[in-house]
């Protein structure tokens, strides 16, 4: 039997992606890279944009038209999509809606017998891998944030964490294995609440290692992880600015382990349309946290997310967003034309702002953006940086990136993948810098 996997959305989909392909191999199923060969066919879904979900929709009737000529096939829908009620509804051709949560019952659903071991929690699951050097870690689920316009709180549940010892545990495997990047990923990472449930079995080991006892919260896990041996990078995704802590900012300035990146998404640069998000921080709050992590971490770059176009959002609004921007000088941005989901506080309120006039509103943030981004890389051009080859580009072009999340193009006939790497930066441009080898530049 094969299966064919689509991915739609975030790093968590990814990785839960990854633990949906354990369970399958355990199962007997074998991975193809062409969905017209596959048996069973899995989406992992997102809800948090429209586009995302339109892809879903035509790809399915595109499996409803093979099925209708003859093809056998099945196809399960998980992530976001899967728990809206809508989608339930008015789907055909989808087999299996499954809560990624219940894992454990795929066997069952697919009317194959389980394997011996069983799973506890679906994030207790060892993953399938995809990357050789990069791997994604959850230590949480869920939000608790309720903001008005995310319907992650309704799909994913409350928030959730892993037990520090399993997420350790994990690490530690990778490291072992080689593993160059360790990303740390929750819906709000630092909001992870471990329950310190001792097990009588579990006692012993753990009072060897009296740190572990001291793990509770986000930036206790952090610096644990950061200071275990080895040779790889430490990061995280995402931070909600309500929780970004004094002490987790400590913790990022004091480890080098730890990647001088921080993803703080702000949505909006107005206190009236940050109210109506339900966000629970003024820009003013905002901006002092950005001041504070710049002083702590002066080799810092942040990124953020913004959402234009929200119910409501006058003009006047808006150009707080712009002025935010000008002030923030963010090293990128993930810009979104606000689209209403269904079940969250926003999708009540009137849609007021045009659909053109959120494509302008869209550019105008880009535009500053590139400005300042490019600003920010420029000051980069002769320093030489640690980074990490990702992938490979045409003749001996390679692909990497920076500790704090760049994109660096270089030239080399040496199979550098997956290996840290000095470059000397030549060339800067808004969302990329090129360099050379400092090895190539030495053999000269």
């Amino acid at each position: 039997m094969k299966y064919f996997l689509y991915i739609y959305g975030c790093q968590m989909n990814i990785s839960d992606a990854e633990r949906i392909e354990a369970v399958l191999g355990s199962l007997g199923y074998n991975k193809t890279k062409l969905c017209d060969d596959a048996d069973l066919v899995i989406f992992v879904t997102c809800s948090v944009r429209q586009s995302a979900e339109d892809r879903v929709w035509g790809i399915v009737r595109n499996l409803n038209r093979l099925r209708s000529k003859g093809k056998k096939l099945k196809v399960i829908l998980t992530g976001c999509m899967a728990l809206r009620k809508e989608v339930v509804r008015k789907m055909t051709g989808v087999d299996i809606f499954l809560d990624i949560k219940d894992l454990n019952k795929l066997p069952q659903l697919l009317g194959i017998k389980p394997g011996k071991e069983e799973i506890e929690s679906y994030l207790s699951v060892k993953p399938k891998y995809e990357n050789k050097f990069t791997a994604y870690v959850p230590i949480m689920t869920g939000c608790n944030n309720f903001c008005a316009y995310c319907i992650v709180p309704y799909v994913r549940g409350r928030e959730m964490s892993r037990s520090p010892q399993e997420v350790i545990k994990e690490v530690k495997e990778l490291i072992k294995k080689g593993y160059k990047e360790i990303i740390l990923l929750g819906q709000n990472v630092n909001s992870y609440a471990p329950e310190l449930k001792i097990q009588s079995s579990e006692l012993r080991t753990r009072s060897k290692n009296s740190k572990l006892l001291k793990i509770t919260d986000f930036p206790d896990l952090l610096e644990y992880i950061a200071q275990l041996s080895g040779n790889f990078w430490l990061s995280f995704l995402t931070s909600h600015p309500k929780d970004l802590s004094d002490k987790l900012i400590e913790v990022i300035a004091k480890n080098p382990r730890i990647c001088p990146y921080i993803n703080l998404p702000v949505q909006a640069g107005d206190d009236l349309i940050l109210k109506k998000m339900n966000r629970k921080y003024t820009v003013k709050q905002y901006k002092l946290l950005v001041k504070k992590i710049r002083k702590s971490i002066p080799e810092v770059a942040i990124s953020t997310d913004i959402i234009v176009g929200f119910p409501g959002e006058s003009k006047k609004q808006f150009l707080n967003s712009v002025k935010l921007f000008k002030d923030m000088k963010y090293d990128m941005a993930y810009l979104n034309q606000y689209s209403p989901r269904e079940g969250t506080a926003s999708a009540k309120m009137k849609d007021t702002v045009s659909h053109a006039e959120k494509e302008r509103r869209d550019k105008e943030l880009d535009k500053v953006l590139n400005k300042t981004a490019l600003a920010i890389n420029k000051k980069l051009v002769g320093k030489v940086l640690d980074v990490l080859v990702e992938r490979k580009g045409k003749s001996d072009l390679w692909l990497a990136k920076t500790k704090t999340f760049k994109v660096v193009k270089f030239t080399s006939d040496k199979n550098l993948l997956g290996k840290f790497v000095k470059i000397k930066i030549t060339k800067a441009k808004s969302f990329g810098l090129e360099g050379d080898s400092v090895d190539s530049l030495n053999s000269i």
